[in-house]
């Protein structure tokens, strides 16, 4: 029996596209696009309440810094309303933290981490970050927000993208995965059982995260002695990983890409008419992980564009997957 599964419902979603999503994908269900002024200002980004924010790393750890220059870390928010809302922005960061959320009432053990999206250049921490801790929480699991340095450029060689030899918000998720691992027992967590989410360039990472335990960084404790492979992955419209030169048809990966059969068990969300990431970005990751032995899901919608979210619209999708997302955890044995 193939270990791949494809779904595809049959409508869609809303969505905001671009590195700093200020589109909103134009569909018949859509209302008309909002336009509102970005607003940047210097602050450090403060967790909601009920979070307790904490350093990734020990204060004496030297960082390779992101490309900010000399700016201070600074809040904002996007031009695009999402579900009637703003959604905002972290960005300009060099010294990353953990948000931790603990479930409310019964605690199954399970725990997500949440890798929040912005092209490598901010991170949008209510849309595709605490707000999927809401969710998470009320399901029974504790869940922890990535706040990961930004911005990273990607160089470009004779015209064609390169990943960066070293992918700081790949560093910070892996020690993340370690920290969670090692205090597994003070977060009421089993170790065995801890997860990860991420969306856009996010989803990104957690694949990258997928595939190697392979550190670009020294050791600084214990924490990163423990595994940084996820137990189980969600990448939702994820970038970066098709090899476009191929042809239109072409599955073939960016040559970056790795994949091991040692992945976790996937699912893979995405809108067929994505503006930003094309939909034989997370095919071409599928059939790769399928094909190495993974089990792999997709849940597909004809509609929807560029990063929805988890608010709910007129759109399907943005009041459908978080469902699926919670059947598919059963069926793993995670919930």
């Amino acid at each position: 029996m193939s270990r791949f599964r494809f779904i595809v419902p049959s409508l869609l979603a809303i969505g905001i596209a671009g590195a700093a999503y200020g589109q909103i994908s134009n569909t018949s269900s859509s209302p008309p696009k909002i336009v509102i002024p970005k607003m940047e200002r210097a602050g450090i980004w403060q967790a909601p309440a009920g979070g307790v924010q904490m350093p990734l790393w020990p204060e004496s750890t030297p960082l390779a810094t992101p490309d900010s220059g000399d700016r201070p870390e600074g809040t904002g928010n996007g031009t695009g309303i999402v579900g009637g809302r703003k959604w905002h922005w972290a960005s300009y960061v060099t010294r990353p933290t953990m948000t931790l959320y603990r479930p409310k009432g019964h605690n199954n053990g399970t725990a997500m981490l949440v890798l929040p999206g912005g092209g490598f250049e901010v991170l949008a921490m209510d849309l595709e970050g605490t707000e999927i801790c809401d969710w998470v929480v009320q399901q029974g699991m504790t869940c922890a927000v990535l706040k990961y340095r930004v911005p990273q450029v990607w160089p470009r060689e004779i015209g064609k993208q390169q990943r960066p030899k070293v992918l700081l918000g790949l560093e910070d998720a892996q020690r993340a995965m370690g920290l969670l691992r090692q205090r597994a027992s003070s977060y009421g967590i089993d170790p065995r059982k801890i997860g990860a989410i991420g969306f856009s360039a996010g989803a990104y990472l957690v694949a990258n995260m997928s595939n190697t335990e392979e550190r670009t960084y020294p050791p600084a404790d214990a924490a990163d002695r423990q595994s940084p492979r996820p137990a189980f992955a969600i990448v939702a419209y994820t970038a970066r990983m098709l090899d476009d030169s191929k042809g239109r048809n072409s599955l073939e990966l960016k040559p970056w890409v790795t994949i091991s059969p040692k992945a976790p068990p996937t699912l893979i969300l995405h809108a067929m008419n994505d503006p930003m990431d094309a939909i034989r970005q997370p095919m071409a990751y599928a059939l790769a992980l399928s094909d190495a032995g993974v089990p792999v899901d997709m849940r597909l919608y004809a509609k929807g564009g560029h990063a929805f979210g988890m608010r709910p619209t007129a759109d399907p999708i943005s009041r459908e997957w978080p469902g699926q997302v919670k059947q598919w955890l059963h069926n793993i044995g995670m919930l």
